[in-house]
């Protein structure tokens, strides 16, 4: 999305136990959303989650694949 246009740019971070993918609409802004691994939470929670701007998660689960598909819904857009 960032070849495309969409975002501007996107930020990795490892912590010790989070792995954070963040994704800007501008660079100096916060992000617009996170994508988190916590492999701590596999058994309960389920280790991705996605996360809004305000901090609120969109969606949470086991398969990465799936748990990225409310970024696909987010960008469909209606066309008049």
């Amino acid at each position: 999305m960032v070849a495309a246009g969409e975002w501007r740019d996107y930020g990795i971070s490892m912590l010790k136990d989070v792995a954070v993918f963040s994704i800007f609409r501008r660079t100096a802004e916060h992000p617009i959303y996170r994508i988190e691994k916590r492999p701590k939470l596999a058994m309960r929670q389920q280790q991705y989650a996605v996360i809004g701007m305000d901090g609120q998660i969109l969606k949470r689960g086991g398969d990465l694949r799936q748990v990225l598909r409310v970024l696909e819904k987010k960008l469909i857009r209606s066309v008049t």
